[in-house]
C-alpha cells in the first residue's frame, strides 16, 4: 500500500528520548517547574481578585496574563510529563490538533496582552494626568476581551486548515508537543495556503506587537530620565523592567521559531527554544512581577496575616 493511501490516526511525540538515562531527573525538574508555575500564576490571580489595592488596570492585565499562562502550560506540560514516564509518546490526531489550538490561541492572546500592558505602562508614566480617563474599566475590559477573542479566532482559522489536511505515512513529531511546523511537514496535502497563512499571522502577531512594545519603552525610558528624583527614576524603571524581561524572552523565541526564514536550518535547537516559551516564560511571569513589585508583596503579606489569624483562632478554639 502506498504511503499516500494510509490515513494517520495518531502521532508519536519524540519528546526527550535522547535523555532516557536522565528521564527521572528531567521528570522531577519539569514537575517542579510546573508546580511553581501553576502556584505562582494562581497566586497572582487570587491576590488580584481578593485585594482591593490591586484593582487597577496594571493588575487586571497581569491577572489576564496569568490566566493565559495557566491554560498555556497546563495544555502542554502534563502530557509531556506523562510521556517522560510512560515513554509511549502517542497522541491521537484530534488530541494533537486540540493541543495545538489551545497552544496557539493562548500564545496569540499573550502576545496581544503584553502589547496592551506596555501601552498601559506608557500611559501611566508618560501621560499620568490622562491615565484614569484613557485606561478606565470599560477600556480595560474591552481590550482584554478583544485579545482573547483574537487569539481564539485567529487560531481557529489555522485549525480549520489543519483539519482539512490529509496526514499519511510518517507520523513522528520530533518535539514534546504538537507544534504547527511538524504538523505541516507531515501533511500530505497542499501546504502552500497554510504556510502562507501561518507566516502572515505569525509575523503580524509577533513583529508588530514587539515593535510597538519597543517603541513604547523607548518613550518610557525617555520620560524616566527626565524625572528629577533618582528614587522616582528607580521606581519607574523597576515597574517596567519586569515586563520587559518577559517580553524579550517570549517574543525573541517566537520570532526565531515562527517568523525567521531560516528556522528550518536550526531545527536541532528548536526543541530548546520551544522550552523557553512553553516552560520557562510561564515560570518567569509570576517571579518577575512578584519579586519586583511592592504592592504584590503587601497583598501577599495581608493574605498571609489573614490566614495566620484564622488558623490561630481555629487552633485556640479547639483546645
Amino acid at each position: 500500500m502506498h504511503p499516500e493511501n494510509i490515513n494517520t490516526t495518531e502521532f508519536m511525540l519524540v519528546g526527550f528520548k535522547n535523555l532516557h538515562s536522565f528521564r527521572i531527573f528531567v521528570f522531577v525538574l519539569f514537575l517542579l517547574i510546573y508546580i511553581f508555575t501553576l502556584s505562582g500564576n494562581l497566586l497572582i490571580i487570587l491576590l488580584v481578585a481578593t485585594n482591593a489595592r490591586l484593582h487597577s488596570p496594571m493588575y487586571f492585565f497581569l491577572c489576564n496574563l496569568s490566566i493565559s499562562e495557566v491554560v498555556f502550560t497546563t495544555n502542554i506540560v502534563p502530557n509531556m510529563l506523562d510521556n517522560l514516564l510512560s515513554e509511549d509518546g502517542s497522541i491521537s490526531l484530534p488530541g494533537c490538533l486540540t493541543q495545538y489550538y489551545f497552544f496557539s490561541s493562548t500564545a496569540t492572546t499573550e502576545c496581544l496582552l503584553l502589547a496592551i500592558m506596555s501601552y498601559d505602562r506608557y500611559l501611566a508614566i508618560c501621560r499620568p494626568l490622562h491615565y484614569s480617563s484613557l485606561m478606565n474599566f470599560q477600556m480595560c475590559f474591552q481590550t482584554a476581551t478583544w485579545a482573547w477573542l483574537a487569539g481564539l479566532t485567529i487560531s481557529m482559522v489555522t485549525l480549520i486548515l489543519l483539519c482539512k489536511s490529509h496526514f499519511c505515512g510518517p507520523n513522528v513529531i520530533d518535539n514534546f508537543f504538537c507544534d504547527l511546523s511538524p504538523l505541516i511537514e507531515l501533511s500530505c496535502s497542499n501546504k502552500f495556503i497554510i504556510e502562507i497563512e501561518s507566516f502572515i499571522f505569525a509575523s503580524l502577531l509577533t513583529l508588530f506587537p514587539f515593535v510597538f512594545i519597543i517603541t513604547t519603552y523607548c518613550m518610557i525610558l525617555y520620560n524616566i530620565y527626565k524625572i528629577p528624583s533618582s528614587n522616582g527614576r528607580k521606581k519607574a524603571f523597576s515597574t517596567c523592567s519586569s515586563h520587559l524581561a518577559v517580553v524579550a524572552t517570549y517574543y525573541g523565541t517566537l520570532i526565531i521559531m515562527y517568523v525567521a526564514p531560516s528556522r528550518k536550518q536550526i531545527f536541532n535547537i528548536s526543541k530548546a527554544l520551544s522550552l523557553l516559551y512553553t516552560v520557562v516564560t510561564p515560570l518567569l511571569n509570576p517571579i518577575v512581577y512578584s519579586l519586583r513589585n511592592k504592592e504584590i508583596h503587601i497583598a501577599l503579606n495581608a493574605i498571609l496575616i489573614h490566614f495566620t489569624k484564622h488558623f490561630n483562632k481555629h487552633a485556640s478554639s479547639s483546645l
